[in-house]
């Protein structure tokens, strides 16, 4: 059995949740390929390589947009029982997606685990918030496409190597492939990314206002952590999308991960339960959120906040 990732390129190189995913199917032992779309470079390929990549295929759509090209030339190269990664990502998954079509494989999303044992491929999954592991087995032929949530493995570097490139022509797609990217924008940002931070400071909408929200990057910039936020303050406006953590946003797994005026919703728990150690100030001692706290703090956020803020710039 051989193994895809599937693995966007950007200006940084490889993404993150590739990366992951090289590790993991690096670790399941047999030959292991990545599949990269994008502007590709010696070091992003190195870095594919030290992760586990034996083999690069590039595929570099230019300014088109990645997910018809991609599909088809995967299509050309998988074959009948390989195991095919994709992130939780909208590139990762409108490429799955269409690959399943041309393919008729089955796809299994959301997982969190893969096992592969003699010729079988099991995939675990979450359901009911996260309360409840479910292991699903493909059967049948065809390829084995899985769809994985970020942060479920650990990114990796081993031994420095540096893989097979094997270039990919793009592939005629007709009009499924002729949407183009006329505009690109980089959203700017201050502070260390969410999806990589250390530490976590994030906000809910016990903070009650944009203006109280500011005391959660004021202490975030104080402890150098990144800046995060429920679904509520997002829909609310006070902060953007990009900083969303949970279900609908991002999935976090931080050494600590400090939850302001968060009652602890399913939604947004699910993004962040698995931190190494979660404290939470929360005004109301019977919010979910104390359930999958270390740490708990009942009181007042718009207190306790401006405190710590005081202590830590005391020291």
């Amino acid at each position: 059995m051989k193994i895809f990732v599937f693995a966007e390129l950007n200006t940084a190189g490889p993404s993150t949740i590739s990366l992951e995913m090289l590790t993991k199917a690096r670790n399941l032992g047999g030959e292991v390929a990545a599949f990269a779309v994008g502007a590709g470079s010696d070091a992003a390929f190195a870095t594919l390589g030290a992760h586990g990549a034996t083999t690069v295929h590039h595929l570099d759509p230019g300014d088109a947009l990645p997910a018809a090209a991609a599909a088809a030339a995967l299509a050309g190269l998988v074959g009948d029982g390989d195991l095919v990664f994709f992130g939780l990502t909208q590139t990762d998954r409108d490429v799955a997606g269409r690959l399943a079509a041309r393919t008729g494989a089955a796809v299994l999303s959301n997982a969190v685990d893969v096992k592969v044992e003699g010729g079988s491929v099991g995939v675990v999954n979450e359901i009911l918030g996260g309360s409840t592991l479910v292991e699903t087995e493909f059967t049948g032929s065809g390829p084995r496409l899985v769809v994985v949530r970020p942060k479920s493995f650990t990114a990796e570097a081993g031994a420095a190597a540096q893989p097979q490139v094997h270039t990919v022509p793009v592939p005629d797609t007709g009009r499924s492939g002729a949407a183009r990217i006329t505009a690109r924008h980089a959203e700017e940002s201050q502070g260390p990314s969410l999806a990589d931070a250390a530490v976590i400071v994030s906000g809910g909408r016990g903070l009650g206002s944009a203006e109280k929200f500011g005391l959660v990057g004021e202490l975030a910039g104080i402890l150098g952590a990144a800046v995060g936020a429920t679904r509520a303050v997002v829909d609310s406006g006070w902060v953007p999308y990009s900083v969303q953590v949970g279900q609908t946003g991002k999935t976090v797994k931080p050494s600590v991960y400090i939850a302001c005026g968060i009652s602890g919703a399913m939604q947004h728990l699910v993004g962040m339960k698995d931190s190494t150690t979660i404290i939470a100030i929360n005004k109301d001692e019977e919010a979910p959120i104390f359930a999958v706290a270390d740490l708990g703090v009942i009181g007042d956020v718009h207190q306790v906040l401006p405190k710590l803020i005081q202590a830590l710039k005391a020291r």
